[in-house]
């Protein structure tokens, strides 16, 4: 049998789920046990115990009905209802019918007044007072007759207080549960918060706590954060050392042919200057989101500074439309330079290029569109990974370099905990690209 329709109703927390596991079972018992206790004991007994007092009505009511007169009545049964702690009395010719008068939690009430209903002649109503006492009244030859005697004489003592003192304890034992699974659970809680905040970049103080299995994957979280983070930062120095090895021949290199004639070695110029972009380019994607760290930023300001200095530079670039309000904490240099990859893209291939921002409580998404050719949909997963170039005769002849570009802005993303999402632009025709991240 297929269960996957309760997927939608269950809770997507731990701590909800946690709640169903200690909560269900505690009132699929309490549920079970009263039912079982109202059907089998308490109706049972009640059943015998009004079985018990019919017989005593029954003999009361045909005496009523032989009786000459309602005096003749009382004094001759007056003994018997002595004995019996009954009291007798006939009501008033011109009084009202008797009415019934049960309470809503009165379960046993109904009980009794369905057998009396059923099986003792001449029984008009019953009447269970807040006062312990239980009236009936029965009709006879001489008048309408109201019998009052102890209800416990035709019902379980107090059978609801079985049920609420079960349900008292029921509560407090799901709530002490709770209260301990909570205790274990906050480890977890903390465990993910670190894990989650380590990948969007940042590092937070954790320390393994709770259960052996959860301080042994804390330890692992610990160990792995520490290798990751040992692991950039040899990236890093080797980086700034090939930088350097690398920088120190290209200058001389430029230095030995600005000395020598200029329509000779424009070709060899041009050759350098792409290697320095190529080195450009590999140091920015091997250095990744390190170059600056986590700050409140205003995304709409970033976009506006952004926007500006591409067009300080007569380049066409339209500020669109900046929708939600408030700071994030982002790396400011990563996502600037993302998004200038993204506006450089548009305008190598295109003509113009638009830059939006969309803040939610969830989410905030940087999207740059342009009017070029766009990337077909079956290659935009291609157009991500580093050192891809989808057509490598345009790029070269355009200088794109060695097809990084996507890839350091999937990287910025990722480092952000977000994601870089490729489309085609509804309102340019070209290509959509859209860096979402997770608040």
């Amino acid at each position: 049998m297929n269960f996957s329709w309760l997927k939608h109703y269950m809770p997507r927390s731990l701590y909800g789920r946690t709640a169903i596991i200690l909560i269900l079972p505690v009132l699929v018992v309490q549920i079970v046990v009263s039912l079982v206790f109202i059907r089998k004991d308490l109706e049972e007994i009640t059943a015998q115990l009004t079985r018990l007092m019919m017989d005593d009505l029954s003999l009361v009511a045909a005496a009523a009905n032989a009786a000459p007169s309602q005096e003749d009545f009382l004094t001759t049964f007056d003994p018997f209802l002595v004995a019996s702690s009954t009291e007798a009395r006939f009501l008033p010719p011109e009084s009202a019918a008797p009415q019934e008068y049960l309470s809503w939690n009165e379960y046993s009430g109904r009980v009794v007044r369905n057998r009396l209903e059923r099986e003792l002649p001449g029984f008009l109503a019953v009447q269970f007072h807040p006062s312990k006492m239980t009236s009936v009244f029965l009709d006879t030859e001489i008048g309408v007759l109201e019998l009052s005697f102890n209800r416990r004489r035709v019902t379980v003592p107090a059978p609801h207080q079985l049920l609420v003192t079960m349900l008292f304890f029921g509560m407090i034992v799901t709530a002490v549960c709770f209260l301990y699974m909570r205790n274990q659970l906050r480890p977890i809680k903390k465990l993910a918060e670190a894990a989650q905040a380590f990948g969007r970049g940042n590092t937070i103080a954790y320390s393994p706590r709770g259960a052996t299995e959860v301080r042994v994957a804390g330890s692992a979280f610990l160990d792995m954060r520490q290798r990751i983070e040992r692991q950039i930062e040899q990236r890093t120095m080797m980086l700034s050392g090939v930088s350097h090895d690398l920088r120190t021949p290209l200058t001389r290199m430029k230095l030995e042919l600005s000395m020598m004639d200029d329509r000779d070695v424009a070709p060899m110029l041009q050759d350098v200057k792409e290697m320095e972009k190529l080195l450009d380019a590999f140091l920015d994607f091997a250095r990744g989101a390190a170059g600056s760290e986590p700050e409140p930023v205003d995304p709409h300001e970033m976009v506006k500074d952004v926007v500006e200095n591409w067009r300080r530079d007569g380049r066409d670039v339209m500020l669109g439309e900046l929708s939600g309000q408030g700071t994030v904490v982002l790396r400011d240099f990563a996502i600037r330079r993302a998004l200038d990859n993204l506006i450089g893209n548009a305008l190598r291939y295109g003509t113009r290029a638009r830059v939006s921002v969309a803040i939610t409580a969830k989410s905030l998404r940087f999207r740059v569109e342009d009017d070029g050719p766009g990337i077909p949909a079956d290659r935009r997963g291609d157009a991500v990974r580093p050192f891809t170039r989808l057509d490598p005769a345009r790029n070269q002849n355009q200088g794109s370099g060695v097809g990084l570009g996507l890839a350091i802005v999937s990287d910025a993303a990722r480092a952000h905990g977000g994601t870089l999402r490729l489309d085609k632009s509804e309102a340019l025709g070209g290509l959509q690209a859209d860096i979402v991240i997770g608040r």
